[in-house]
C-alpha cells in the first residue's frame, strides 16, 4: 500500500512539473487573429497535423505548431 502511494505521488509530481514548465499559447501577436474563432481553427489544424499519442508528446507538438502560427 505504501509503495503504491509513493509511486502515485511521484507520478503526480512529475506531471505537475511537466505542465508547470510548459504553458500552452493563448495569445496571438497579430491583433486581427487574436480571437476565439481563429484560435480554435488553428488549434484544430495543429491537432490534425499532429494526432494524439499515448505518450503525451502531442501536447508539445501542438504548442510548437501554435507558436509557428504566431500564438504566444
Amino acid at each position: 500500500m505504501n509503495q503504491t502511494l509513493t509511486k502515485y505521488f511521484i507520478l503526480c509530481s512529475a506531471l505537475a512539473l511537466l505542465f508547470a514548465c510548459n504553458s500552452f499559447p493563448t495569445e496571438n501577436i497579430d491583433p486581427n487573429k487574436n480571437n476565439k474563432d481563429v484560435y480554435r481553427k488553428e488549434l484544430a489544424e495543429c491537432k490534425q497535423d499532429y494526432p494524439e499519442s499515448g505518450s503525451g508528446v502531442h501536447f508539445k507538438q501542438w504548442a510548437n505548431c501554435m507558436n509557428l502560427k504566431g500564438w504566444k
